[in-house]
């Protein structure tokens, strides 16, 4: 398996088992394309490899920094601040989990660097009252 898909494996197997309020259930895809107007009530949890930096470490050793995008999607009331401020709040707590941790099955992959962006897609709530955030966080792995 390729290191960004065993490094998306990781993430997800790592959010799956922490105990997030509200709980999720993160799957890992390859195109997390689908019809927006098509999101139910249930909460969304994509994880998707982004890219991969590779750079020199020495002379015969290199990092690669993975970057994967988890998505957080939910069909909701956009005229309710509430619903809004609670995945806000789990997309946090995502990023809080993942920061500075090791994943317990890719154990040599560093977290580096996160970036929430966007913090929220205006235009999902505004024309299909879908809330969208995307937290893209970054791994080092040196091979």
């Amino acid at each position: 398996m390729s290191v960004t898909t065993s490094l998306a494996e990781a993430i997800a197997a790592s959010l799956n088992a922490q105990g997030f309020t509200p709980a999720i259930t993160a799957i890992r895809s390859h195109l997390p394309i689908f019809d927006l107007g098509q999101v139910g009530d249930a909460l969304q949890v994509s994880v998707v490899s982004r890219s991969v930096l590779v750079t020199a470490a020495s002379r015969n050793s290199t990092f690669f920094d993975v970057s994967t995008d988890i998505g957080v999607q939910k069909r909701i009331d956009p005229n309710d601040p509430a619903q809004i401020d609670a995945l806000l709040d789990l997309v946090e707590q995502i990023g809080d989990h993942l920061r500075l941790k090791p994943l317990d099955t890719f154990a040599n992959a560093q977290w580096l660097s996160s970036e929430h962006d966007p913090v929220l897609a205006a235009e999902h709530l505004e024309r299909l009252n879908v809330f969208t955030s995307v937290l893209t966080v970054t791994h080092r792995i040196a091979r």
